[in-house]
This record gives structure tokens, sequence and C-alpha cells, in this order.
């Protein structure tokens, strides 16, 4: 019947909606989407995330309409963008720290699902979508971070290309291969350009649409762990859910106000944070010949290269990384506590959950350190202290771990 209601509906709008259901799509997503009603702070990053998303794919294009791809003129057509083009240096700097916000709220993002066990069923799918997406989000940024040819750009891309040198057999090939050289040089550029601006925003874009249509399916989870489906009233209305639109859509823009308050802040009087987003090394042409000391990632990375450096193997820190990352894809199925929310879960888990949450953030600044002591035997204690969150979780979760029970229905209390 709303179909037919809407069709009908008279003038150029009932004439759109007739062969474009778009305000069915609003209705059936926004005022018909029941979400839980005891959404908290940490349900905002999800909405900035997709922000900024749009933000990066915008400014993007204005910086491709002036760089010029090449080892000869990629970080002088940079110069020319912050220089000559006009506000070209307000698009620079909403790109760069855009970058760094990104990850920003999509490690918050992940946090949540974290506490709240949004990795569970029945959101495994969705949960493999968000990691996906982590991925890809870490390949566009080194690509992006590559491009400007500043000195920390090329031997940050010497470090990281050369760790795929440590695979068995291909690897020496698969390095040439990615290069298109014996070096970084034309080639290399010219492939991270093409990857950077055309492939991997597309392949985030299909991502984000399966990651929300997943979402829409499956529901959103809550703070307390309580599907809310599983009760709903005569009109098929969960009992404890609100319609998205208006209470949510409100609150986000809220949260966007502030959000971009600060980022508006960082931009116009700290676009560098210090040598945080945008490092001294960088405002210097890539020198073969010149090492940066230390030569280190941008900071979010730096968790996963302090894991590296650990280890005096080289291979055997490639395969630790890798694990790092790829040790979220299977959290659906490490943990195995019939309850979701870290409110009802038992104190092994807490204290294994806040160790994690220490050593992520120990390596992420151990990671910007010279590889010297103190510093390396730190980052071997804290990556003990990262990888026993996945080690131990299979184990506790399912025969030492006691959680409370948890209430049939969303008091708001607890």
């Amino acid at each position: 019947m709303a179909t037919d209601n809407t069709a009908a509906k008279p003038g150029f709008w009932g004439w759109i909606n007739k062969r474009l259901p778009v305000e069915n799509f609003v209705r059936s997503q926004l005022l018909e989407y029941y979400a839980p009603k005891n959404f908290n702070i940490w349900y905002f990053f999800g909405s900035l995330a997709l922000l900024v998303l749009v933000m990066q794919l915008l400014t993007g294009i204005f910086l491709t309409m002036f760089y010029k791809v090449g080892d000869t003129t990629a970080f002088d057509s940079v110069e020319f963008i912050m220089r000559e083009v006009n506000y070209g240096w307000l698009i620079r700097y909403l790109h760069s720290t855009g970058a760094s916000a990104f990850f920003l709220v999509v490690y918050l993002h992940m946090y949540r699902g974290l506490m709240y066990g949004s990795y569970k069923q029945p959101r495994e799918l969705l949960w493999l979508f968000g990691m996906i997406i982590y991925l890809a989000l870490m390949a566009e940024a080194f690509m992006g971070y590559v491009l400007p040819w500043g000195n920390m750009s090329f031997w940050a891309a010497q470090v990281i290309i050369n760790l795929f040198g440590t695979i068995p057999f291909i690897g020496s090939g698969l390095v040439e291969w990615i290069r298109g050289d014996y070096g970084i040089a034309d080639a290399t550029l010219n492939r991270f350009f093409s990857l950077h601006v055309v492939a991997i925003p597309l392949a985030l874009l299909l991502l984000v649409t399966l990651h929300l249509v997943a979402l829409r399916q499956v529901g959103s989870n809550n703070p307390e762990g309580i599907e809310i489906k599983e009760k709903k009233d005569a009109r098929g209305v969960p009992l404890d859910g609100i319609p998205f639109h208006p209470y949510y859509t409100v609150k986000d823009v809220f949260g966007v106000g502030v959000f971009l308050t600060l980022f508006a802040l960082v931009v116009f009087f700290l676009p560098s944070m210090g040598g945080l987003f945008l490092e001294e090394a960088n405002f210097t042409p890539a020198d073969p010949l010149s090492t940066p000391d230390p030569i280190a990632p941008s900071w979010y990375f730096t968790p996963y290269y302090a894991i590296l450096r650990s280890v005096p193997d080289q291979r055997m820190g490639a395969l630790l990384m890798l694990i790092a990352v790829l040790s979220f894809f299977f959290l659906p199925w490490l943990d195995g506590s019939p309850v979701k929310s870290v409110r009802y879960r038992g104190w092994v888990h807490r204290v294994f959950l806040t160790i994690f949450t220490v050593s992520f953030l120990a390596l992420m600044y151990l990671g910007m350190k010279p590889a010297q002591e103190p510093y390396v035997t730190w980052s071997r204690v804290f990556s003990l202290g990262y990888f026993s969150f996945f080690v131990a979780l299979p184990f506790y979760s399912r025969f030492f771990e006691r959680p409370r029970p948890v209430p049939e229905r969303i008091t708001l209390h607890h």
C-alpha cells in the first residue's frame, strides 16, 4: 500500500517516486528502522566514519586535479597545491587530517564492537565486512602516504614493500611486481596513484554498502547485548526500539557538530599535530641517500610496526604482524561466551580486555620510538599482552568465565 500511495502523489515528486522509490527507501531505512533505545556515545563513531569517508573522497578529487604523478614531479606538485592553488593548503590539510581522523573513529568503532560483543551471532558477517573495510583502509592509507613523495614517504614505502619479500618462494618476485621496477620509482607511484584514487575507493564504497545492508538485516547491537527483535508488540514494533529518525538522526547531527569543531581546530591550528599527522621528514623531497631517523609509519600503523620490530627475525616479525591484524577476523568464533556485553561478562574477560587495550596503546607509542632499548624490550612485553587476549579468549570464555544474568528487557539501568 505504501508504494501505491507514494506513486499516486501528484507533481514532480510523485513522478520521481513512481520510477525511483526514494520515499519508500527513506521510510524503511529511517522512519521504520527501529534501533535500540539505549545507544550511548560509543555509537557515534559509525556515522562519523561514513562522514569522514565522504570528506576524503571529495577532497581527494580536488587534490588529483593538481597532483602530478612521477618521482620528479610528485613532491613539487604537492608544494604547488600548498602554495599556489587557491585554498589548496586547506584541501590538503583536510585530506591529511582526515586520514588520521578516519583511523581514529574506526578504531573507536571497532573497540565498541569489542566491548559490547558486536562480532557475536547473528552479526558475524557484519563484523567480517567491517574488518575487510579496515584492511582496505590500511592499503588506501599506505598508498596515499607514499604519493607526496617526501623523504619519510619514500623510506616507509621501502620498509613496507620489502616486508613482502619475507614470503617464502615468491617474496622477491612479489616485491618487484608491487614496485613495478627494481626500485621504488615512477612505476611504483603510478600504480599506487591508480589504486589509491580509483580501485580501492570503489572497493571501499562497495564494502561500506554491504556493511550497512548487513547491519539493517540483523539490526544494531546495544550496550546491554539484548536482541530487541525478539520482543515485539502487536504491530511488530520492537518493545525496546525507537525509530532511527528523528531520535538518532538528531543525536548524530550533534555528534557531527562536535566532531567537525574539533576537526576544524586541528586543521586550522595544528595540522601536523607536532609531527604525528605530518612528519617533519616528509617536508623534504625523497632522497635514497638520506635515511630519516627513526623510520616510522603513521601513528595508526605503529602498533603493528612495534610488533614487527620486537622480533629479531624479519620473517617472524612480519608473520606476527600479519597475525596481529588477522586475529580480529576470528573473534566471532574465538569467543564462546553466551553473553555479548562487557557489562555482564566476568572479571576474567574484563582483565584481558584491559590488558589488550593498554598493550595496543603502548605499542602505538613504542612504534614511534627508535628500535633500541628499552623500547624493544617493552615492545615484546606488550606484544605478549596483545596476543594474550586472542589466545586466552577461547578458553576462559568457555570454561572459566562466570557471566552475570542478562536482563530480558533494556532497562537503561545497570
